[in-house]
Protein backbone atom coordinates (compact mmCIF):
# COMPACT_ATOMS: atom_id res chain seq x y z
CA UNK A 1 0.00 0.00 0.00
CA UNK A 2 1.28 3.46 -0.81
CA UNK A 3 0.36 6.69 0.93
CA UNK A 4 1.33 10.28 0.22
CA UNK A 5 1.81 12.76 3.07
CA UNK A 6 1.86 16.51 2.46
CA UNK A 7 4.01 18.31 5.00
CA UNK A 8 3.23 22.02 4.70
CA UNK A 9 4.54 23.30 1.34
CA UNK A 10 7.14 20.55 1.07
CA UNK A 11 7.26 17.98 -1.68
CA UNK A 12 5.17 14.84 -1.08
CA UNK A 13 6.99 11.94 0.54
CA UNK A 14 6.21 8.37 -0.42
CA UNK A 15 5.80 6.02 2.54
CA UNK A 16 5.65 2.30 1.85
CA UNK A 17 3.36 1.01 4.58
CA UNK A 18 4.13 -2.55 5.63
CA UNK A 19 7.31 -2.71 3.58
CA UNK A 20 10.90 -2.90 4.77
CA UNK A 21 11.71 0.77 4.97
CA UNK A 22 10.29 4.24 4.67
CA UNK A 23 11.83 5.45 1.45
CA UNK A 24 11.87 9.06 0.33
CA UNK A 25 11.31 9.91 -3.32
CA UNK A 26 14.56 11.86 -3.46
CA UNK A 27 17.80 10.20 -4.47
CA UNK A 28 20.07 9.66 -1.41
CA UNK A 29 23.14 10.16 -3.62
CA UNK A 30 21.98 13.50 -5.01
CA UNK A 31 24.54 15.62 -3.12
CA UNK A 32 27.55 13.56 -4.23
CA UNK A 33 29.48 13.83 -7.48
CA UNK A 34 30.54 10.17 -7.44
CA UNK A 35 28.31 7.45 -8.83
CA UNK A 36 26.26 5.18 -6.52
CA UNK A 37 28.35 2.21 -7.69
CA UNK A 38 31.56 3.81 -6.40
CA UNK A 39 29.93 4.74 -3.09
CA UNK A 40 28.65 1.19 -2.59
CA UNK A 41 32.10 -0.21 -3.40
CA UNK A 42 33.81 2.10 -0.89
CA UNK A 43 31.35 1.29 1.91
CA UNK A 44 31.56 -2.43 1.21
CA UNK A 45 35.38 -2.47 1.22
CA UNK A 46 35.69 -0.54 4.46
CA UNK A 47 33.01 -2.32 6.49
CA UNK A 48 33.37 -5.84 5.17
CA UNK A 49 37.15 -6.21 5.07
CA UNK A 50 39.76 -5.45 7.81
CA UNK A 51 41.09 -2.36 6.03
CA UNK A 52 41.92 1.10 7.33
CA UNK A 53 40.67 4.29 5.71
CA UNK A 54 43.99 4.81 3.94
CA UNK A 55 44.08 1.17 2.81
CA UNK A 56 40.77 1.70 1.02
CA UNK A 57 42.08 4.91 -0.50
CA UNK A 58 45.18 3.16 -1.88
CA UNK A 59 43.23 0.18 -3.26
CA UNK A 60 40.78 2.47 -5.03
CA UNK A 61 43.68 4.50 -6.49
CA UNK A 62 44.91 1.31 -8.19
CA UNK A 63 41.48 1.06 -9.84
CA UNK A 64 41.68 4.65 -11.05
CA UNK A 65 39.31 6.05 -8.41
CA UNK A 66 40.85 9.10 -6.77
CA UNK A 67 39.24 9.88 -3.40
CA UNK A 68 40.57 10.97 -0.02
CA UNK A 69 40.49 8.76 3.07
CA UNK A 70 38.28 11.37 4.74
CA UNK A 71 35.75 10.76 1.97
CA UNK A 72 35.78 7.06 2.86
CA UNK A 73 34.97 7.95 6.47
CA UNK A 74 32.18 10.31 5.40
CA UNK A 75 30.59 7.79 3.07
CA UNK A 76 30.55 4.86 5.47
CA UNK A 77 29.07 7.05 8.22
CA UNK A 78 26.44 8.41 5.84
CA UNK A 79 25.48 5.33 3.83
CA UNK A 80 26.61 2.39 6.00
CA UNK A 81 23.64 2.52 8.41
CA UNK A 82 21.25 3.09 5.51
CA UNK A 83 22.50 0.04 3.59
CA UNK A 84 22.56 -2.06 6.77
CA UNK A 85 18.98 -1.10 7.70
CA UNK A 86 17.70 -2.16 4.28
CA UNK A 87 19.62 -5.45 4.41
CA UNK A 88 18.47 -6.17 7.95
CA UNK A 89 14.83 -5.44 7.23
CA UNK A 90 14.73 -7.73 4.20
CA UNK A 91 16.39 -10.56 6.11
CA UNK A 92 14.12 -10.15 9.14
CA UNK A 93 11.04 -10.30 6.91
CA UNK A 94 12.29 -13.55 5.36
CA UNK A 95 13.28 -15.07 8.71
CA UNK A 96 9.94 -14.40 10.39
CA UNK A 97 8.42 -17.25 8.46
CA UNK A 98 10.96 -19.70 9.95
CA UNK A 99 11.07 -21.19 13.42
CA UNK A 100 13.83 -19.90 15.68
CA UNK A 101 15.10 -23.11 17.22
CA UNK A 102 18.08 -21.94 19.17
CA UNK A 103 19.76 -18.65 20.05
CA UNK A 104 23.29 -18.23 21.36
CA UNK A 105 23.95 -15.19 23.55
CA UNK A 106 27.38 -13.94 24.51
CA UNK A 107 29.21 -10.76 25.48
CA UNK A 108 32.73 -9.66 24.62
CA UNK A 109 35.03 -7.07 26.17
CA UNK A 110 35.77 -3.92 24.15
CA UNK A 111 38.17 -1.30 25.45
CA UNK A 112 37.23 2.33 24.75
CA UNK A 113 39.63 5.05 25.90
CA UNK A 114 41.14 2.69 28.44
CA UNK A 115 37.79 1.64 29.93
CA UNK A 116 36.13 -1.75 29.51
CA UNK A 117 32.78 -1.89 27.77
CA UNK A 118 30.73 -4.83 26.58
CA UNK A 119 29.31 -5.85 23.23
CA UNK A 120 26.41 -8.30 23.51
CA UNK A 121 25.57 -10.57 20.57
CA UNK A 122 22.65 -12.85 19.71
CA UNK A 123 23.38 -15.54 17.10
CA UNK A 124 20.94 -18.14 15.78
CA UNK A 125 21.63 -21.84 15.20
CA UNK A 126 22.98 -21.14 11.69
CA UNK A 127 25.41 -18.41 12.70
CA UNK A 128 23.22 -15.46 11.66
CA UNK A 129 23.97 -12.43 13.83
CA UNK A 130 20.55 -11.34 15.07
CA UNK A 131 21.37 -8.43 17.36
CA UNK A 132 24.34 -6.41 18.64
CA UNK A 133 24.14 -4.22 21.71
CA UNK A 134 26.86 -2.11 23.36
CA UNK A 135 26.77 -1.21 27.06
CA UNK A 136 29.03 -0.02 29.86
CA UNK A 137 28.01 -2.82 32.22
CA UNK A 138 27.03 -6.46 31.99
CA UNK A 139 24.52 -6.57 34.82
CA UNK A 140 20.89 -7.64 34.82
CA UNK A 141 19.63 -4.33 33.42
CA UNK A 142 21.93 -4.51 30.40
CA UNK A 143 21.10 -8.16 29.76
CA UNK A 144 17.38 -7.48 30.07
CA UNK A 145 17.54 -4.59 27.61
CA UNK A 146 19.55 -6.68 25.16
CA UNK A 147 17.23 -9.71 25.28
CA UNK A 148 14.08 -7.60 24.97
CA UNK A 149 15.58 -5.78 22.01
CA UNK A 150 16.36 -9.04 20.23
CA UNK A 151 12.95 -10.57 20.94
CA UNK A 152 11.11 -7.47 19.79
CA UNK A 153 12.68 -7.80 16.34
CA UNK A 154 12.97 -11.57 15.90
CA UNK A 155 10.40 -13.11 18.23
CA UNK A 156 11.10 -15.74 20.88
CA UNK A 157 13.21 -18.86 20.29
CA UNK A 158 12.66 -22.32 21.70
CA UNK A 159 16.07 -22.51 23.41
CA UNK A 160 18.54 -19.81 24.49
CA UNK A 161 22.14 -20.93 25.06
CA UNK A 162 24.30 -18.73 27.29
CA UNK A 163 27.47 -18.91 29.31
CA UNK A 164 27.55 -18.96 33.11
CA UNK A 165 26.93 -15.21 33.54
CA UNK A 166 24.18 -14.82 36.14
CA UNK A 167 22.80 -11.70 34.48
CA UNK A 168 21.25 -13.84 31.75
CA UNK A 169 19.30 -16.01 34.17
CA UNK A 170 18.12 -12.98 36.18
CA UNK A 171 16.94 -11.19 33.03
CA UNK A 172 15.23 -14.27 31.59
CA UNK A 173 13.60 -14.99 34.94
CA UNK A 174 12.03 -11.53 34.86
CA UNK A 175 10.84 -12.04 31.28
CA UNK A 176 9.43 -15.46 32.17
CA UNK A 177 11.43 -17.76 29.89
CA UNK A 178 14.16 -18.92 32.28
CA UNK A 179 13.13 -22.53 31.58
CA UNK A 180 14.43 -22.13 28.01
CA UNK A 181 17.98 -21.34 29.08
CA UNK A 182 20.78 -23.83 28.45
CA UNK A 183 24.31 -23.58 29.85
CA UNK A 184 27.16 -25.77 28.66
CA UNK A 185 30.92 -25.72 28.54
CA UNK A 186 31.21 -25.80 24.74
CA UNK A 187 27.55 -25.27 23.86
CA UNK A 188 28.07 -21.56 23.16
CA UNK A 189 30.98 -21.89 20.73
CA UNK A 190 28.85 -20.57 17.87
CA UNK A 191 28.47 -17.23 19.63
CA UNK A 192 32.15 -17.19 20.59
CA UNK A 193 33.20 -17.75 16.97
CA UNK A 194 30.91 -14.96 15.76
CA UNK A 195 33.19 -12.42 17.48
CA UNK A 196 36.19 -13.25 15.29
CA UNK A 197 35.31 -11.19 12.17
CA UNK A 198 34.45 -8.22 14.38
CA UNK A 199 37.70 -8.55 16.32
CA UNK A 200 39.74 -8.50 13.10
CA UNK A 201 37.88 -5.38 11.99
CA UNK A 202 38.37 -3.74 15.38
CA UNK A 203 42.14 -4.19 15.23
CA UNK A 204 42.29 -2.61 11.76
CA UNK A 205 40.37 0.41 13.10
CA UNK A 206 42.72 0.76 16.10
CA UNK A 207 39.75 0.33 18.46
CA UNK A 208 36.80 2.65 19.04
CA UNK A 209 36.50 6.09 20.56
CA UNK A 210 32.98 6.01 22.01
CA UNK A 211 30.12 3.62 22.82
CA UNK A 212 28.00 5.30 20.15
CA UNK A 213 30.58 4.49 17.46
CA UNK A 214 30.85 0.91 18.76
CA UNK A 215 27.09 0.42 18.59
CA UNK A 216 26.85 1.96 15.14
CA UNK A 217 29.70 0.02 13.55
CA UNK A 218 28.83 -3.32 15.18
CA UNK A 219 25.27 -3.13 13.85
CA UNK A 220 26.42 -2.20 10.34
CA UNK A 221 29.17 -4.83 10.34
CA UNK A 222 26.75 -7.55 11.49
CA UNK A 223 24.30 -6.76 8.68
CA UNK A 224 27.06 -6.80 6.07
CA UNK A 225 28.49 -10.04 7.45
CA UNK A 226 25.10 -11.76 7.31
CA UNK A 227 24.55 -10.61 3.76
CA UNK A 228 27.88 -11.71 2.30
CA UNK A 229 28.53 -14.80 4.45
CA UNK A 230 27.60 -17.80 2.28
CA UNK A 231 29.02 -20.66 4.42
CA UNK A 232 31.47 -21.59 1.71
CA UNK A 233 32.88 -24.44 3.82
CA UNK A 234 29.51 -26.23 3.75
CA UNK A 235 28.58 -25.98 0.06
CA UNK A 236 30.16 -26.77 -3.28
CA UNK A 237 32.16 -24.30 -5.33
CA UNK A 238 29.36 -23.96 -7.89
CA UNK A 239 26.69 -23.24 -5.26
CA UNK A 240 28.99 -20.74 -3.56
CA UNK A 241 29.51 -18.82 -6.82
CA UNK A 242 25.76 -18.71 -7.44
CA UNK A 243 25.04 -17.41 -3.93
CA UNK A 244 27.88 -14.89 -4.11
CA UNK A 245 26.56 -13.52 -7.40
CA UNK A 246 23.05 -13.25 -5.93
CA UNK A 247 24.37 -11.38 -2.87
CA UNK A 248 26.29 -8.95 -5.06
CA UNK A 249 23.25 -8.38 -7.29
CA UNK A 250 21.11 -7.60 -4.24
CA UNK A 251 23.85 -5.33 -2.89
CA UNK A 252 23.90 -3.30 -6.12
CA UNK A 253 20.15 -2.78 -5.84
CA UNK A 254 20.32 -1.11 -2.40
CA UNK A 255 18.98 2.46 -2.33
CA UNK A 256 18.51 2.25 -6.09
Amino acid sequence: MERFLMLGHCQPKLLLVGSCATRLMKNPFRYFDSSPEVIRLVVQMYVRYPLSLRNVEDLLAERGIDICYETVQLWWNRFGPMFAAEIRCKRVDRMRGCTHWRWHLDEVYVKINGELHYLWRAVDHEGEILESFASKTRDKAAALKFIKRAMKRHGQPRVIVTDGLRSYHAAMDEIGNADRQEIGRWANNRAENSHQPFRRREHAMLRFRSVKTLQKFSSVHAAFHNHFNQDRHLISRHDYKVRRAAAQAEWRSLAA
